[in-house]
């Protein structure tokens, strides 16, 4: 495996002919960059962006891609993640362990698979219940990007004659009257300028997320699950953003996970180059039938 130094921190890269990614032995698990091989990281960079939990313990964002817990708990989700992880090869790429965490009892495990030709890299991450009893909860990857982008946010396309058809989730700081954001019939685009948090979620049975930053279009991908019971109002997707960074965010729905069994989430990643700013709703259209997105 090569190894880098990326940020004071051990890296493992991962490449082909045209993505490169750093994955951390230092911490994790956390995959810190991703890039077009002539391009600039996508992902936030956050040395220093720090917060404090309830017991005192300072958690560290560090940028980049990360494994969560759902639903949010102020211990549990930010269990420490500054530890070294264990890496090894696989074919087409890595898979990243992490030791059982002692706030939660879970063993977080990423296996990233970069495809051979294409800018695209397939992650399956998994959450293990080493507690001796069965708990309850949600896989929740979440890619924190550059600001100075624009996110594209899918809305449900279900007919559902005289009945709704879509929820829109918002936190208490968010404000909704932000001329960041707009409100489409097909996509919400929100413009990562702000002063501010922001955070959005829904149920998402398009099953995508798009960021666009500097003519480098990023999606991701998972799938929905129609009958699964979602945390947040039933979000499957989720974006957040403040003056630092921008995340797109996915989650299962939240299971019953025995002892020694596993919630298994998988995300596709596809990066598209000489993209267009998606300045407003038919041109973020146009992007995505150019794309082939659904």
């Amino acid at each position: 495996m090569k190894t880098t130094t990326f940020r004071d921190m051990e890296c493992i890269i991962v490449q082909n002919d045209n993505l490169q990614l750093l994955v951390t032995r230092s911490i994790g698990p956390r995959i810190i960059s991703l890039r077009f091989k002539q391009g600039e990281n996508l992902f936030a960079e956050l040395p220093d962006f720090v917060t404090e939990r309830p017991d005192g313990k300072i958690y560290h964002f560090y940028g980049g891609h990360r494994l969560w817990i759902s639903p949010e708990d102020p211990i549990g989700s930010y269990s420490l993640d500054d530890q070294p992880v264990e890496i090894s090869q696989t074919d087409n790429g890595l898979l990243i362990r992490k030791p059982v965490e002692p706030e939660s009892g879970i063993e977080k495990s990423i296996l990233l698979n970069l495809d051979t030709e294409r800018a695209r890299v397939t992650l399956t991450h998994w959450l293990t219940n080493r507690n001796p009893a069965p708990l309850e909860c949600a896989s929740w990857a979440i890619t924190q990007l550059k600001m100075g982008g624009v996110a594209i946010l899918p809305q449900a396309r279900i007919e559902t004659g005289l009945l709704p058809n879509r929820v829109l989730s918002f936190w208490p700081y968010t404000d909704i009257a932000s001329p960041q954001l707009t409100f489409g019939n097909n996509f919400i685009l929100l413009r990562a300028d702000l002063q501010k948090p922001f955070k959005v979620g829904f149920p998402n049975p398009r099953g995508w997320m798009a960021y666009w930053l500097d003519g480098v279009l990023f999606v991701k991908r998972a799938a929905f699950d129609p009958q699964g019971i979602y945390s947040d109002f039933g979000s499957s997707s989720e974006c957040y953003c403040n003056r630092q960074f921008l995340e797109l965010e996915t989650m299962t729905p939240i299971l019953p996970i025995p002892p020694n069994e596993s919630i298994v989430q998988v995300e596709t990643w596809e990066l598209y180059a000489d993209v267009p700013l998606p300045k407003d709703e038919e041109m973020a259209q146009s992007i995505v039938n150019q794309i082939g997105l659904e």
